[in-house]
């Protein structure tokens, strides 16, 4: 019981807040990813101008996956794996560039005590899982982009509670929420 209740509380503690570094949308299938300064996060939908939120998520399975969110410092990685110099991070086609805090780690250890992250004053999430990549990754990196991926493609999440979410805004766990 002890070993238990001292992993929940390591799986609770983060040394920093992360940072929204860059937002992104996918207006339409294939189409060039837009940079937007803020975005409003609908639970449901997603973020609104992404493709993915033209309709409301029906169940469970696809509200999992409201908005993908990477890794920034994964990007030099990526980039090594690739061989080259640097990637851009619209390339991945994620909707959320976070920093400095550890994405895998946002995901509850616990299914009975699910962590529940702020982003700003207003949005709400649940890390739900990993967001692996697509054959898509071919094409943005070259050959072998998408292995290069693999275990770097960041997250994916819930929204529970909707707002704006800005470039620049603190990624932090709701403290109110940890039992």
């Amino acid at each position: 019981m002890r070993q238990s209740s001292e992993m929940r509380g390591l799986a609770a503690h983060f040394p920093f807040a992360g940072r929204i570094e860059a937002i992104f949308l996918r207006p339409a299938r294939r189409a060039a990813v837009e940079s937007v300064q803020s975005v409003e996060a609908v639970p449901g939908r997603g973020l609104l101008g992404d493709r993915f939120a033209e309709r409301m998520r029906e169940n469970e399975s696809q509200r999992k996956r409201e908005i993908s969110l990477i890794q920034a410092e994964h990007l030099p990685v990526i980039a090594a794996l690739c061989g080259r110099e640097r990637i851009a991070p619209e390339q991945l086609r994620r909707n959320l560039l976070v920093s400095g805090i550890n994405l895998l780690a946002m995901r509850s250890l616990f299914a009975d005590t699910p962590l529940i992250w702020r982003i700003g004053d207003e949005v709400r999430i649940q890390i739900t899982g990993p967001c692996d990549p697509c054959s898509r990754m071919e094409e943005e990196l070259g050959p072998g982009g998408y292995n290069a991926m693999r275990g770097h493609g960041g997250m994916t999440a819930r929204l529970l509670q909707g707002g704006v979410i800005r470039v620049g805004d603190g990624v932090v766990l709701d403290a109110s929420d940890i039992r």
